[in-house]
């Protein structure tokens, strides 16, 4: 059994992609995810790789567009305002169906914002801030361990959709320091024989574009990507559930914003206020069907999220009209509280009642 290592999170995510065999990466620094880089800086070179800061977000995420175009394991990470700066790139990316892991390091917002943690970011995720009918596929993990085994999971998802995936966290999930086990992934020879490698195999050159001219056959593409869309909602959810049944009222977070949750159920609980819990993990494709665990005991369900609701319209549609659903948010890099949380659920408890 292998040691676990204490980390800071934005370094451990770093030596996880490092492990999954990314050997290139090209970013700027933002804060809160500036250690990203630097750790990067420090270590890629050690292993044969490519650290190169670009001089805007604008050029890091074109950087990343033509290393995946030649078939490497290529990553960025930034924070909102960066990210903001990335859709045009990404829009492209996807169009052209390259793979890469993009890290999400959230802050407030809008504009400039502050550096204090937020999440701030699940339209981007979830939504696509570029322009186009494209799909992100999107985790939100809530602690280091969960980070850094998505990371190596998602490098291999991408390569297997050809697809850019996103990794959402936040101030709390890059700063705070926890023992992470961080083991090197089994890497299978991965075929890629659209990417742009030479013709010295006498082969035709390959071409990588997302501009289609041709009505018909940028629809014939869009249909493509959908049905592409289509099998990774079929095979790529992912979730969380804890103590739906007889639950009065279920609560529903992802991230860090989740683990505040548990602490909130714990309270209640003994207090005997019966909480649930759903946590999405992958929040792009999003677990609707986790929604149907819900028992017939519930009354109400609670968004908790560091926003003004950007999951709450998520929530709705999987509710199906079946239970109220309330919301509670803190913005501009507050934090919810343990208590906040409970006096919330109260209030709504004691409403029903």
């Amino acid at each position: 059994m292998m040691a676990k290592t204490l980390m800071k999170g934005n370094e451990a995510l770093a030596a996880a992609a490092i492990a999954a065999g990314c050997k290139y990466f090209f970013g700027y620094p933002i804060t809160p995810q500036s250690e990203v880089p630097e750790y990067f800086s420090r270590e890629l070179p050690k292993v044969g790789g490519v650290y190169l800061q670009a001089e805007s977000e604008v050029a890091s995420i074109n950087m990343v567009y033509g290393a995946a175009g030649a078939g490497a394991r290529v990553m960025t990470s930034s924070s909102s305002p960066g990210m903001a700066l990335m859709q045009e790139g990404i829009s492209y990316i996807a169009g052209a169906e390259l793979p890469c892991l993009i890290i999400n390091m959230m802050r407030g917002g809008p504009g400039l914002g502050g550096i204090q943690p937020s999440q701030t970011d699940y339209y981007i995720a979830t939504r696509g801030g570029g322009n186009g009918d494209y799909r992100l596929i999107s985790f939100a993990p809530a602690n280091l361990q969960e980070m850094v085994d998505l990371i190596g999971e998602s490098f291999d998802i991408a390569d297997k959709y050809r697809n850019p995936v996103m990794i959402i966290g936040d101030g709390m999930l890059g700063q705070m320091m926890e023992p992470v086990d961080i083991k090197p992934r089994n890497q299978e020879a991965i075929e890629k024989p659209w990417a742009t490698t030479g013709t010295e195999e006498k082969r035709e050159p390959n071409i990588i574009n997302s501009l289609y001219l041709d009505v018909e056959g940028l629809e014939a593409h869009n249909k493509h990507l959908q049905e592409k869309y289509a099998e990774v909602t079929r095979n790529e959810v992912r979730y969380e559930t804890q103590d739906l049944e007889g639950a009065d009222i279920v609560l529903c977070a992802y991230g860090t914003v989740s683990r505040i949750c548990k602490s909130a159920m714990q309270q209640l609980a003994d207090e005997g206020i019966k909480v649930g819990l759903i946590r999405p993990i992958s929040i792009w494709p999003y677990p609707f069907q986790a929604f149907e665990e819900i028992d017939d005991t519930t009354k109400n369900l609670l968004v908790v999220e560091m926003n003004t609701g950007q999951m709450l319209d998520d929530v709705k549609i999987a509710s199906h009209g079946r239970w109220p659903v309330h919301f509670y948010g803190r913005q501009g890099g507050a934090i919810p509280s343990i208590e906040e949380i409970v006096d919330e659920v109260k209030k709504i408890v004691g409403g029903t009642k």
